[in-house]
């Protein structure tokens, strides 16, 4: 599936699983409601994928971890606060580094309208 399209029907679950659930959840509740709604219309969803950090030869289990990862291709970081600050969005683009991915998104389930909680965020792009 074409990356955009892909993005698309991952921020179409995620309005969904918000306009049901609303804000003022915890972020592992949006998760799991979000991987349910992706599954539900058709997606491969990885909850919690663990990221190891290679270096050289060396290979480190750091505990970094996903939210989700959308058919192997989309890293979705999930939020429930009342800001994204920068860190955040590094913390996404550095997942696709570590990854190898292209795509991210980073949605905060925090915003009255869901669609101002979202950020595309892409590795390799200027």
């Amino acid at each position: 599936m074409q990356e955009n399209k892909l993005t698309h029907g991952v921020i179409g679950a995620a309005i969904e699983v918000h306009r049901r659930l609303g804000p003022g959840l915890l972020e592992s509740a949006y998760r799991a409601c979000l991987a349910y709604e992706l599954r539900k219309r058709g997606f491969e969803v990885s909850e919690e994928q663990a990221i190891p950090v290679v270096y050289d030869d060396v290979k480190l289990e750091c505990g970094f971890r996903a939210d989700l990862v959308v058919n192997g291709t989309v890293v979705v970081e999930l939020k429930a606060k009342a800001a994204i600050h920068p860190v955040d969005k590094a913390q996404v683009l550095s997942h696709l580094r570590l990854m190898n991915l292209r795509l991210g998104l980073l949605i905060n389930f925090h915003e009255i309208k869901l669609t101002d909680g979202v950020s595309r965020i892409a590795n390799g792009y200027s």
